[in-house]
Formats: structure tokens, C-alpha cells, sequence
């Protein structure tokens, strides 16, 4: 029964909860048993809070068992990278300077979740402040795709990701300021929500480009965590209003993709792209027309992605590798890297890509997303690299931040972006389809992700 359990969705859990078909204690039992079994082979995890999370499943047990009404997400256990501040429970950022830090406050994110009754099982792996587009750190070492450990499970919230495709939980909590949440997502064959600017509030925000969200294994189980997340908050200082929508109500209506205009690129203008990622993206645009949308391939223009990359995030580099220099602490070779690429910036590239380039980002996204409704590529430009192919490739950072190619764009343009698993390789590795959005239209975007859901049984399939 146990390996029955972690795989249900949270929707399917709630509703057998709410049957007494299934209990609250059980989940978190069998949620820990996996870890047992997988962690030794993913290393998904920096904490595991054992005892805390069968504290708060035997708590629910009893309020659900009482007939309470109750959140939807009552009682569901839910993992939460290890960049978010979760109170009394150990967040290190992923850096040996904060391996025995325990916060004293939630994440806004986390206070939320909290009060809907959801239940912590870890804290997942992150690499140095989430600074890599691939998972390892000198505090926790290298994360690895279920799908096949030789490989890696994408990055920054490389952890979340593998652990949700393993089978540990139906719900995790990740972040995403350039593919974060949606290049992992792709790379383990799970869904992966990067919401707009300001849809899920930051304490203290300074950054326009990074966010939280979910990363789950349905495109439903998404428009939970967003209900349960999203709106304003004074702390936030980009933070949306409401808007009265039900973000799972448009997952649980999916689109009637007849007529639904959908632009299409397979590589951003970027090329180098993999044959059998080509060939995957083909089949699923494939299914959208088949099933009635009017695709419309566009040309895109936009500027190189890690030129962009070094010169938008280049301060924060330099700032992480000055503090660890001063406190003697090793920083991963690739962070230090970009940091010196960026010292040798001039005062106006920067500050040319915190406004101008960034402002001709939006603008293109624009232009494509004024006469379509979507735009959809590839959310990467390959499947899972081998973890040696990455050690071994010096080249524009490695393939750590290949990876990110074609999802940093729309990051910086604010916009809603999902990655929804579309196809798989020969090898038997995901594939995932990218559907990025007008803005604030998230709604929109998970429906149309239902939708393409139901068009494709790849996100059925799991990893032995």
C-alpha cells in the first residue's frame, strides 16, 4: 500500500481523507518511508523533520476524523527548498556559513501554507544560494534525477523537484528566478509553476525577477498551492491584489483549446537544441493542433541569454563570492567564475540590463503574445545531462546554465510560465513542454496546462 499512497496527487488525497479512506498518518509514514528508500540514491534532502511531521499527522487525524471544515490541502505533506525560511527548522541556503541556521520567521510563502494545515516532511537540497542551475553544493553534494542517478535533476530547486518525482510527496515548494522551478520540473517529469511578478509575495523583496512556487506532479495539484499562496501582502512591495480567481478552478476546467491562438518556437532564437528534445516539443505542439489550437511558428529575438545572465546577476555573484573570501569559506568554482566574468563589467552594461535590456525583453515577449494567447517552447534545450558531462563542459559556464536557456527570458519579462511533462527520450528520460503567458494571466496558463495534460500520458509515468 505504501507505494500505492505516494503516488496520489494531493486532490486525491484530500478527497480519500475526507472518505476516511486514508489518513493523514499514514501519508506521512509512507512519505518517510521513501525517503529511506530513495534519498540514498536522489540525496534530495538537507533536513528531514521526522518527528515534527507525524506530530502534525496525528493533529490533522483527529480534526479531519472531527468533521471540521477544513483547507483542501489539510493534512497533505509538502516538501520546501531549502532557500525558504521555514521557523524552527534548520534553512542553510544551501551554504556550509548557514548549515546550523534556523530562522526565526516564516517566508510569507510558508505562513501561508502553514495555516492551510499542510505538513513539512524536509527541507530539500539547493545549490550555494541558489546561485547554479543544476543541484550541488559543498554543504549537501551533488543531487541526482530519479529517472537515472547518473544524471542530474536540474537546478536551483533541483531537490524539490527530485524528490516529487520520486515519490516522496505530491507537493513541494520551490523558487525561480530564471527556470529554477521549471528546469528541474522538466528534467524529472514533474509540473513546475513559475507565477507573475508579484502573484506570490517575498518579505522584503528587491528583486522583480525571482519567485516562489510549486512543483508537483499535476497541473491541479499547482492551482492548489497558487490558491493557497498567492495575494497581497504589505511586505511585499510588488506584490498583486487579488483577484477573486480560482487558480485550481482553471485547472479543473481546462481549456477548450479549439481556436486558442498559440504561438510556437523550439528554441527562443538560441538554437542548440537536442534532436530528441526536437522531436518531443514536435509531437506535443502536434497534439495542441490536433486537438484544435491554431499554432502560429514565430521568429524571436532577444538578447544573448548569458551575456544577459552575467550582466543582470553579476553583483549578486560578486557580493556571495566577497563574503565567502572574507570568512575563508570554499565557494563552488562556477559561482566564483561568474563572479570574476562580472567584475569585469562596466557600470552601464549592468545597469543597462536592470532596465533597457530588460524592458526589451518584455517588449518582445510582447509583440509575440499580443495576436497569440501562449507562447510554447521546450522548457530545456536537452534532457538531463550526465553528472560527468557537466563536470567536464567548461564552455559558457557548463551546461549548468545551458540548461536555463530558455526559460531566463521570460523570468525577467514577469510573465507566468508552467513546465508540464510532453514527451520522453529514447532513453527513457522527460521532456517538458513550456507554456509562458500574457501577464498576470495565470489562470490562463494553467488551464491551458490542463489542458495539454489531458492530451498526454507522459506525467503518468514514474521512475521505479
Amino acid at each position: 500500500m505504501t507505494d500505492d499512497v505516494t503516488w496520489l496527487s494531493a486532490a486525491q488525497l484530500a478527497e480519500r481523507y475526507r472518505r476516511r479512506e486514508l489518513s493523514p498518518v499514514e501519508v506521512v509514514d509512507a512519505a518517510l518511508t521513501r525517503i529511506d528508500r530513495v534519498d540514498p540514491s536522489i540525496n534530495a534532502f538537507v533536513t528531514v523533520t521526522t518527528d515534527e511531521a507525524r506530530a502534525r499527522a496525528r493533529v490533522a487525524e483527529e480534526r479531519l476524523w472531527a468533521g471540521e471544515a477544513l483547507p483542501p490541502l489539510f493534512g497533505i505533506p509538502i516538501t520546501v527548498k531549502d532557500l525558504t525560511d521555514t521557523a524552527g527548522v534548520r534553512t542553510t541556503y544551501g551554504s556550509t556559513i548557514f548549515q546550523d541556521h534556523v530562522p526565526t520567521a516564516d517566508a510569507i510563502s510558508w505562513e501561508r501554507l502553514k495555516a492551510c494545515g499542510v505538513i513539512l516532511i524536509g527541507k530539500t537540497t539547493t545549490p550555494e544560494f541558489g546561485l547554479l542551475g543544476t543541484t550541488e553544493s559543498h554543504l549537501s553534494g551533488t543531487t541526482s534525477n530519479p529517472w537515472d542517478c547518473r544524471r542530474t535533476s536540474g537546478g536551483s530547486s533541483g531537490g524539490a523537484a527530485a524528490a516529487t518525482a520520486a515519490g516522496v510527496t505530491p507537493l513541494a515548494w520551490g523558487s525561480d528566478g530564471g527556470g529554477s522551478i521549471r528546469v528541474p520540473a522538466s528534467l524529472c517529469g514533474t509540473v513546475g509553476f513559475k507565477a507573475s511578478l508579484g502573484r506570490i509575495p517575498l518579505r522584503d523583496s528587491t528583486d522583480p525577477s525571482t519567485t516562489e512556487g510549486p512543483i508537483t506532479r499535476t497541473v491541479l495539484d499547482a492551482g492548489l498551492l497558487l490558491d493557497a499562496t498567492a495575494g497581497p501582502d504589505h511586505r511585499d512591495r510588488f506584490a498583486l491584489p487579488h483577484t477573486g480567481e480560482s487558480f485550481s478552478g482553471a485547472a479543473r476546467n481546462p481549456r477548450d483549446l479549439r481556436g486558442v491562438r498559440i504561438a510556437v518556437s523550439p528554441d527562443l532564437g538560441i538554437g542548440r537544441l537536442d534532436s530528441e528534445t526536437r522531436a518531443g516539443f514536435e509531437s506535443a505542439v502536434n497534439r495542441l493542433q490536433d486537438a484544435g489550437a491554431f499554432i502560429e511558428p514565430v521568429d524571436v529575438s532577444l538578447p544573448d541569454v548569458l551575456e544577459y545572465f552575467v550582466a543582470y546577476w553579476g553583483p549578486e555573484y560578486i557580493a556571495v563570492a566577497d563574503d565567502f573570501a572574507a570568512s575563508g569559506t570554499p565557494l563552488w568554482p562556477l559561482i566564483s567564475e561568474i563572479a570574476d566574468r562580472a567584475r569585469a563589467l562596466d557600470p552601464r552594461t549592468v545597469s543597462d540590463a536592470l532596465r533597457g535590456t530588460r524592458t526589451l525583453i518584455y517588449n518582445e515577449y510582447m509583440r509575440i503574445l499580443g495576436p497569440c494567447e501562449f507562447l510554447v517552447t521546450p522548457t530545456t534545450p536537452m534532457p538531463a545531462p550526465l553528472h560527468s558531462e557537466i563536470l567536464a563542459d567548461n564552455g559558457d559556464f557548463g551546461l549548468s546554465f545551458a540548461l536555463h536557456r530558455l526559460t531566463e527570458s521570460a523570468t525577467h519579462a514577469g510573465l507566468p510560465a508552467i513546465s508540464v511533462p510532453a514527451a520522453f527520450t529514447s532513453g527513457g528520460l522527460p521532456i517538458g513542454l513550456q507554456v509562458i503567458g500574457r501577464p498576470r494571466a495565470d489562470a490562463s496558463v494553467l488551464s491551458i496546462a490542463a489542458a495539454f495534460e489531458q492530451l498526454s500520458d507522459a506525467g503518468q509515468r514514474h521512475p521505479h
